[in-house]
C-alpha cells in the first residue's frame, strides 16, 4: 500500500551497542518498539582495522547482563564484538529495521512522524516516543586542506599491510594515531608522526601505547614532528607548518616526503536529526540538551542514549561503558522501574552507575 504507516510506541534510532541494549530492555518489559538502523548493526565497528581490540576490558562492553567471554580474557576485537551483537539480536529476536536511514523526523500532537529511505523506497512511521542512539562518529573530522581527498590519503586505517615497505605519515597524537603508527612500523613501514602539540597528552593516551611509542622515538625507529600541522598534501610530500598553540601556524613550514598519509584526526557526530526535531544543541560540541535524570531532551518524548549525548566530543566522557545508565534511566522514565540487567553480570558491576538509578 502506498505510503503505508507503521505505528509503534517507541522508535530507537541507531542499532549500536546502546541501541541494542535498550531494545533488549524494552523487549524484556514487553513494551512495543522498533529498532531502526541506517546501515547494519554495530556499523562503527565495521570501519575498525582488522584485529583491532578494545581498550576497555570485556565486562565494560558487555550488554544487558550477558557477559562477553573469549579464550584469553583480554580485550576483544571488533570482529568478536560484532559476533556478540549478532548473537544478542538473534537471542531476543529484536524488532529490527536495517538499511533504513531516518531522513525526516517531525513532532506531532501525539508523538513523532519518521520517514526513512529504504533501498526499495521511503517508509513511514508514527511513534509516541523516540530515542536517538545515533552515536558520535558519523564522519571523519576533516582538516579542509588542499590534497586531503587524494587517493593516498585516508581517515580510515585499513590495517597495516598496504603500507609494508612504504613511507607513512600519521597525523594525530591520541590513542588511534599511536596504535596506527605502531602497527604500521611493526608491519615494515617507515613511519613518521605529525602532532600539533609539543608532546602527547599522557592523561589521554593509554600507558602501554605511550611507553611503546616512547621507546620507538628514543631509538629513532619512528620519526616525530611535534608542534606541526599539515597545511597541504601533494602526491609526493606534505607541507607541515610549525604551530605556536597547536592550531595556528607560526609562519615556518617544511616539506615532508611520504608515500601515504593517515589522518587520525577524530570523528564528528551527525546531529541533524536532533536539530530537525527541535532539540537545543549546546556549545561547540553541539551536545543535546537533556535531563540527566531521564535522558529526555527539551523536546518532550524524545530521548538521547549513548555517545550521541556528548555530540562531537573533544574530551571523551561518553563511552559504551558509561552509557549503560542511559538505558536504565530511560526505562525507569518509561515504566517507573529500572531494569535489573544492564552491562555485565551482577557480580562485576559494583562500580556501574545504574545501581544508583535503581535506588532513586
Amino acid at each position: 500500500m502506498e505510503n503505508e504507516i507503521t505505528k509503534t510506541d517507541i522508535a530507537i534510532i541507531g542499532a549500536g551497542p546502546v541501541g541494542i541494549e535498550l531494545a533488549i530492555a524494552l523487549e524484556r518489559t514487553g513494551l512495543d518498539y522498533l529498532l531502526i538502523e541506517a546501515k547494519q548493526i554495530g556499523d562503527a565497528f565495521t570501519k575498525w582495522p582488522p584485529n583491532t581490540h578494545f581498550y576497555s576490558t570485556p565486562e565494560h562492553v558487555a550488554l544487558a547482563g550477558i557477559p562477553v567471554h573469549n579464550l584469553n580474557q583480554q580485550p576483544i576485537s571488533g570482529e568478536q564484538y560484532l559476533a556478540y551483537l549478532r548473537t544478542l539480536v538473534e537471542m531476543y529476536d529484536l524488532k529490527l529495521r536495517l538499511y533504513e536511514p531516518v531522513v525526516d523526523i517531525q513532532k506531532t500532537a501525539v508523538g513523532f512522524e519518521l520517514r526513512t529511505e529504504h533501498l526499495t523506497g521511503p517508509k513511514f512511521y508514527q511513534s509516541r516516543r523516540v530515542v536517538l542512539a545515533s552515536g558520535g562518529m558519523a564522519a571523519p573530522r576533516l582538516l579542509n586542506i588542499p590534497g586531503e581527498q587524494l587517493p593516498h590519503v585516508t581517515h580510515y586505517f585499513p590495517g597495516p599491510h598496504p603500507y609494508f615497505r612504504t613511507r607513512v605519515l600519521v597525523v594525530g597524537g591520541r590513542n588511534s594515531a599511536l596504535e596506527t603508527a605502531l602497527r604500521c612500523w611493526r608491519a615494515g613501514a617507515r613511519v613518521s608522526i605529525s602532532y600539533r602539540r609539543p608532546d602527547f597528552n599522557y592523561d589521554i593516551v593509554k600507558p602501554h601505547l605511550a611507553m611503546d611509542v616512547g621507546d620507538r622515538l628514543r631509538k629513532g625507529e619512528i620519526e616525530f614532528h611535534p608542534s606541526t600541522i599539515p597545511v597541504e598534501i601533494t602526491p609526493s610530500y606534505v607541507i607541515l607548518a610549525a604551530t605556536l598553540d597547536g592550531v595556528t601556524p607560526d609562519g615556518r613550514s617544511f616539506q615532508h616526503e611520504t608515500d601515504f598519509v593517515l589522518l587520525c584526526t577524530g570523528f564528528v557526530a551527525d546531529m541533524s536529526l536532533f536539530k530537525m526535531a527541535g532539540v537545543t544543541l549546546c556549545g561547540t560540541e553541539q551536545a543535546p540538551l537533556f535531563d540527566p535524570a531521564t535522558m529526555e531532551t527539551d523536546v518532550p518524548g524524545l530521548y538521547v542514549a549513548g555517545t550521541a549525548a556528548g555530540g562531537t566530543q573533544s574530551r571523551f566522557t561518553q563511552f559504551i561503558s558509561t552509557s549503560h545508565d542511559h538505558v536504565g534511566k530511560i526505562i525507569k522514565a518509561l515504566t517507573g522501574s529500572a531494569p535489573d540487567r544492564l552491562g555485565t553480570v551482577a557480580a562485576r558491576n559494583n562500580a556501574v552507575t545504574w545501581e544508583e538509578v535503581k535506588a532513586n
